[in-house]
């Protein structure tokens, strides 16, 4: 009896242990899948917020060109080629997820030269940038959608537009600050913009807790200033 006993014991307790075994691979199994099945959906919600850029801008860029193409300026083949480069760094660029900051911070004057020659007199800026060494890296397009959303909701009282914009590293920190003038009648909602709530998401994402973001408005002016990590990996290339 006793053998029959420690007989039943062993199989019983064997086929215990197999089931765990079994249910547990399956768990293990089941949360890989999960894991996987939210990883490409950041992946998918990345690259939508990278596309954010509004196409108003691209609209009253090739207006521009237009305009400038019938009064035969010789600043619209410039114009042309500027607005490809731009284009070629937000369609294909951005693909990748790091990029060189100062690749980023040469499409920023891209896109501000362009919308100097549409803005003209209208537009007073100011653009300092400190040197960058070729191996600091960020994710991109995260300073750009800053610079166009101070170009679409910026708003002078005096119906012109002024736009400050800082950048400098100190050590491994990127410190970026921009800052647009308002008019009074701007709401709040309307100077931010939805751009802004797609970057703090996409800052969110990649960034987690590496990374400080301000936002102030008022009367006069709406200022943004982003302190990041760059020695910190996005989430995505980790």
């Amino acid at each position: 009896m006793i053998t029959i006993y420690l007989v039943v014991a062993i199989a019983s307790a064997f086929s215990l242990l197999k089931y765990n075994y079994a249910t547990s691979a399956k768990n293990k199994e089941l949360q890989n899948r999960i894991l996987e099945a939210q990883l490409k959906l950041k992946e998918q919600e990345l690259q939508y917020l990278k596309m954010q850029i509004h196409p108003h801008f691209l609209f009253n860029t090739l207006n521009t060109i237009y305009g400038l193409s019938l009064a035969n300026n010789p600043s619209t083949p410039e114009m042309i080629l500027q607005l490809s480069n731009l284009l070629d760094y937000i369609l294909y660029q951005t693909k990748k997820p790091l990029v060189r900051l100062e690749d980023e911070v040469k499409h920023i004057q891209n896109y501000i030269e362009l919308e100097m020659k549409r803005f003209q007199e209208d537009l007073k800026i100011e653009f300092h940038c400190e040197p960058i060494p070729e191996k600091i890296k960020i994710a991109p397009m995260l300073l750009l959608p800053f610079v166009e959303n101070s170009f679409k909701h910026g708003k002078g009282n005096d119906g012109k537009l002024k736009i400050s914009i800082h950048i400098k590293l100190e050590e491994e920190y990127l410190k970026f600050e921009i800052i647009n003038s308002v008019s009074e009648s701007t709401e709040n909602s309307e100077t931010e913009g939805i751009g802004l709530d797609n970057i703090k998401r996409r800052l969110n994402i990649l960034y987690e807790k590496d990374y400080e973001l301000k936002l102030e408005n008022d009367s006069e002016f709406f200022q943004a200033k982003l302190i990041l990590n760059t020695s910190k990996l996005p989430t995505d290339v980790k």
